[in-house]
């Protein structure tokens, strides 16, 4: 079995309102120092047996077209198996 995990966040260059939220909030809190805070999501895909050649290639597709906005986001996938 592989476990496959697909983070997603908006591009540097994306205002990011919830992020720039949070960071206001984390100051009111007391949390000093808090240059930037960005959010995300993430996927975690358990998927039978070994990914390898053209489902390896399937799923890096699919995490560039379907679990995020390439217009406005990127990802990165990892692999464990």
């Amino acid at each position: 079995m592989a476990r496959v995990v697909v983070n997603v966040a908006l591009k540097p260059e994306i205002l990011d309102p919830q992020g720039r939220a949070v960071q206001g909030a984390l100051s009111r809190l007391g949390l000093s120092g808090v240059m930037d805070v960005r959010q995300g999501k993430q996927f975690i895909i358990d998927i039978d047996g070994e990914l390898e050649g053209d489902r390896a290639d399937l799923l890096e597709k699919l995490a560039g077209e379907l679990l995020s906005n390439p217009v406005i986001e990127d990802f990165t996938l990892t692999v464990e198996n």
